[in-house]
């Protein structure tokens, strides 16, 4: 029997600035919202849209470089995989929470820099190194893309 695939690709816009968590390894770790949104006509005809909001989580290398140039409103690709977190809340009921792991990203243009100010173009791909989500790996070097 074959294995299964988890795959997601998602294009979309950064909800709120990237929130970083630095472990005592130096492991980074790095999540943020991603609004997707997809337009449709309704039965009436008019034009409407839905928005889903999707949680991202980037380890390592991605983190970093979603640390340094992603803040809300940047337009990013990701690709990763679906997982599932599970937790009691204060009531003692389970609670569930669905995440995107990131795999790979690329980080479209007109996003806005760290000053504030709008890139005008360019874009670049960043994929995570294979490793397994308990390895800690060091990025390969120091430029993001």
């Amino acid at each position: 029997m074959a294995n299964g695939v988890n795959k997601v690709i998602l294009v979309g816009n950064l909800g709120r600035d990237p929130e970083v968590q630095t472990f005592d390894n130096g492991v980074k770790k790095v999540s943020f919202s991603l609004a997707t949104t997809e337009g449709y006509k309704n039965r009436e005809g008019e034009r409407t849209t839905h928005t889903e909001w999707h949680n991202i989580v980037l380890w390592r290398g991605l983190a970093e470089v979603a640390e340094k140039y992603l803040r809300k409103g940047s337009s990013v690709y990701i690709e990763g995989r679906i997982r599932r977190r599970e937790y009691e809340d204060e009531n003692k009921q389970k609670k569930f929470i669905f995440e995107i792991l990131g795999d790979s990203m690329t980080m479209l243009g007109g996003g806005p820099r760290r000053d504030g100010a709008f890139e005008e173009n360019g874009s670049g791909t960043i994929s995570a190194p294979e490793t397994s989500d308990t390895e800690t790996a060091a990025p390969d070097d120091d430029l993001p893309f």
